[in-house]
C-alpha cells in the first residue's frame, strides 16, 4: 500500500486550492443570477432571498428561445459537417505516402496559421452579393471553414496511429475504399471525434463576432448576441446578464453529460504525437 506522505498531503492541497479558484467565477455566476435587481451587495455576498425572476425577464426580453434554437441548429450542421469533412479528407492524407498527400496535408495546416480577421471583409461582401446575410446559412460555411484544418490535423495525426491491418482485411474481404473507412475506420477513431465535436462544438456555441456581423438587424440571433443585447453604453444589467449565461450554459452541460466517455477517451489518446 502507498503511504499518506507530507507530499501527497501538499499536492491535495494544492488541488484543493486550484479547485476553489475554478469555482469561484461559478459561485459569481449562480449567486448573481438568483440576485434581485434591488441588492446591490458585493458579488461576493450570498444571496439571502433568490429569486427566479431574472431567469423569466431575460428569457422574454432577449428571445432565448429562438436563440438557443438558432445555436443548436448552426452548431449541430457544422460540427456534423466538419466530422464528415475532416474524417474523409484525413483518411487518404494519412495512408497515401505519395508526395501530393504530404503537400495537401501542409496546405492545410497553412488554414491554421492564416488569422480569420485579414477576410472578414472580403467574406462578408461575398455574403452580400449571394444575399445570404441574415440567415444561418453563412454562419455554417464560415465556421466548417475555419476549422476544417484543425479538425483535419486532429484526425491525421490519429489515423497514422491507427494498425492499417483492419483496413486490409476488409479489403481481403471485398470492401471498396468507401465501405473500408465507414465501417472499418470511422468507428476506429470514434475517440478523435468525441475531441472534433467538444471543441468545435464549444467554439461554433460561444462564438459571438460572426454571429454579430452576419446577423446584425435581423431577427435572427445565437446565444452569446442576445446576452449581449443586455450590456448598454451607459447602463448593463448584470442580473439579467448571468441569468442568461446560465439558460445558455443549460444545453452545453447536458451535451456534455451524453459524450462525456467520447471526449475523456479523445483527449487521452485522440491528439497524441
Amino acid at each position: 500500500m502507498n503511504r499518506y506522505t507530507w507530499r501527497t498531503g501538499t499536492l491535495e492541497g494544492v488541488l484543493c486550492v486550484a479547485a476553489l479558484l475554478f469555482l469561484f467565477p461559478v459561485y459569481i455566476l449562480v449567486n448573481m443570477a438568483f440576485r434581485d435587481p434591488s441588492d446591490l451587495k458585493s458579488p461576493i455576498s450570498p444571496t439571502l432571498e433568490p429569486t427566479w425572476r431574472n431567469f423569466v425577464e431575460a428569457w422574454a426580453q432577449a428571445g432565448l428561445g429562438g436563440a438557443i434554437v438558432n445555436s443548436i441548429i448552426v452548431t449541430v450542421i457544422s460540427v456534423t459537417l466538419l466530422v464528415v469533412l475532416a474524417a474523409m479528407a484525413a483518411y487518404p492524407l494519412a495512408r497515401i505516402t505519395a508526395r501530393w498527400s504530404s503537400a495537401m496535408f501542409y496546405l492545410f495546416m497553412v488554414g491554421l496559421l492564416l488569422p480569420f480577421q485579414l477576410g472578414l471583409i472580403p467574406l462578408y461582401r461575398l455574403m452580400r452579393e449571394l444575399g445570404l446575410l441574415g440567415g444561418l446559412v453563412p454562419l455554417v460555411i464560415i465556421y466548417v471553414g475555419m476549422r476544417l484544418p484543425f479538425s483535419v490535423f486532429l484526425y491525421v495525426q490519429f489515423l497514422r496511429q491507427v494498425p492499417i491491418d483492419y483496413e486490409e482485411a476488409a479489403s481481403l474481404d471485398g470492401a471498396n475504399r468507401f465501405q473500408t473507412f465507414f465501417r472499418v475506420v470511422f468507428p476506429l477513431v470514434r475517440p478523435v471525434t468525441g475531441t472534433v465535436v467538444i471543441l468545435n462544438g464549444l467554439f461554433v456555441w460561444n462564438d459571438f463576432l460572426i454571429p454579430l456581423l452576419y446577423l446584425s438587424g435581423t431577427g435572427n440571433q445565437t446565444i452569446p448576441v442576445a446576452i449581449y443585447s443586455f450590456v448598454g453604453e451607459f447602463s448593463t444589467q448584470w442580473e439579467l446578464v448571468f441569468a442568461s449565461l446560465l439558460i445558455g450554459a443549460l444545453p452545453v452541460v447536458v451535451a456534455f453529460f451524453f459524450i462525456q466517455k467520447s471526449l475523456i477517451q479523445g483527449l487521452a489518446s485522440g491528439v497524441k504525437g
